[in-house]
């Protein structure tokens, strides 16, 4: 619970400075917003990185809190399958010619990838998918 409080004491102060912050850019000329934007830039930033730390700690330790056998098989699991849409993305599909003409640089290798995240994707929406719909199913038929 004491780490809760400190997250909220945290998250209420830079709130307040966001505020203060953004009061100043309504309140300011346009020169002076220019600079105070960059300030709310860096305060987005440390608010970023607190978050990714925060999470990062709460993944780690309910890692090892709970059964890593099954965390581990998961993970593998999903990598197994990024890396088999990989495997079958081919890259090669695509003209390119319209893309490299545009000044855009587009090669082999991204579509390739570009190719691999979608066939990923399509893979996990489908197993959340199943997954919902065998949780509904089974619900339905034990009561």
């Amino acid at each position: 619970m004491k780490s809760h409080k400190i997250l909220k004491i945290i998250a209420f102060a830079l709130a307040i400075i966001g505020a203060i912050f953004a009061l100043m850019i309504i309140a300011g000329d346009e020169e002076r917003a220019l600079s105070m934007s960059g300030n709310m830039l860096y305060i987005a930033y440390i608010v970023l990185g607190i978050i990714l730390v925060m999470v990062l700690l709460f993944v780690l330790k309910g890692l090892f809190a709970g059964n890593i056998k099954k965390t581990l098989m998961t993970v593998g699991a999903f990598l197994a399958i990024i890396l088999i849409s990989y495997s079958i993305s081919s890259g090669t599909d695509l003209d390119l010619k319209p893309f490299t003409d545009k000044g855009l640089d587009v090669t082999e290798s991204t579509s390739k990838k570009v190719g691999a995240g979608l066939y990923a994707f399509y893979v996990l929406a489908f197993l959340a998918i199943a997954s919902m719909a065998y949780s509904g199913v089974k619900k339905l038929f034990n009561k």
